[in-house]
């Protein structure tokens, strides 16, 4: 117990030198953190060097042009993602308390995902929730969940392939969003599933970048086919791979959602077991999970993909009975 008049000794570090120092943790350099809190580099350093005169020891280190965290300034980050988990769940609690839900939603979505389901959840939310206000980004899950974590955005709807677990961050909460099928899009029929691959061994390919999950997958499923892909096209947008398959230039790998819904315009085929559908799911910072903004989000993204469901339904029975 401290008498009046006397001064605890506990530590008291400042709350925006922890924040840079996490920042730098998930950016990697001075100047990435200076672009994206609209700081000069010397200032994001200054700040960090005050903190280390706080902390009373040294939290970085050099590494040729840049500087990396000492195992103290670890420590210290860990104790900081605590720390904002907490405010975010106090935010979380005040917002709920209120009637009206505002502000701003921040959403990074991956391109067929944006498509098929984002604009429907959208008009769910403009309907229930006309205050509040969707900012949505086209990025790709291996950008948007680091992002996510550095606090970029509050929402991101991934995806993980079969066979290539995505590492789960201690940070980060994950809820499921659906199976999207996965097909064998061909310029030309054939029978059977790896014989439908290995037919297509000396045909041109189109496969998004390489460092992706999908090109990763992609690859893996080829080679256990036992040839190796020509790749000639790069790029994750995948109307352009169903572009270039329907003008019979490549073979490539699609989703269900890559039609939205339509029926398919190439010739499709199951791929083997095991391969064939991805995860879709959200992530979220752990402590803004219960956020009334998010809940509100992926209760809308749920019902996006169920309302498409049923629309699909349809098609087929009407089809069925037209025939």
């Amino acid at each position: 117990m401290f008498r009046d008049g006397e001064e605890s000794d506990l530590p008291m570090f400042d709350l925006h030198r922890l924040r840079l120092l996490r920042e730098l943790k998930h950016r990697g350099t001075l100047a990435a953190v200076a672009a994206a809190l609209s700081y000069a580099p010397s200032s994001v350093s200054q700040q960090l060097s005050q903190l280390e005169a706080e902390v009373g020891v040294r939290l970085l280190e050099p590494v040729g042009r840049r500087v990396r965290l000492t195992e103290q300034a670890e420590i210290l980050v860990a104790h900081t993602e605590a720390i904002f988990e907490r405010l975010e769940r106090a935010e979380a609690e005040i917002s709920a308390s209120l009637t009206d839900l505002t502000g701003t939603l921040r959403i990074a979505s991956f391109q067929t995902a944006a498509l098929a389901l984002v604009p429907t959840a959208l008009g769910l939310l403009r309907e229930l929730h006309p205050h509040l206000r969707v900012h949505v980004t086209h990025m790709e899950p291996e950008k948007a969940l680091p992002a996510l974590q550095a606090r970029d955005f509050d929402l991101v709807l991934a995806e993980e392939y079969p066979g290539n677990p995505n590492p789960r961050p201690a940070g980060l909460d994950q809820e499921d969003l659906l199976n999207d099928p996965l097909h064998l899009a061909l310029p030309e029929p054939a029978d059977g599933p790896m014989a439908a691959l290995r037919s297509l061994a000396d045909h041109p390919w189109v496969m998004e970048p390489e460092g992706t999950a999908a090109r990763h997958w992609a690859m893996t499923l080829c080679r256990n086919a036992g040839f190796e892909p020509d790749v000639r096209f790069e790029t994750t947008d995948l109307l352009l791979h169903l572009r270039l398959v329907e003008q019979g230039h490549a073979a490539a790998f699609l989703p269900d959602l890559v039609w939205s819904g339509q029926p398919p315009t190439v010739t499709l085929r199951q791929l083997p077991r095991g391969q064939r559908a991805r995860r879709l799911f959200t992530a979220v910072r752990r402590g803004r999970s219960r956020h009334p903004a998010i809940e509100a989000c992926r209760d809308a993204l749920l019902r996006a993909v169920a309302l498409r469901s049923s629309q699909a339904s349809g098609r087929r029975s009407s089809s069925a009975f037209l025939s």
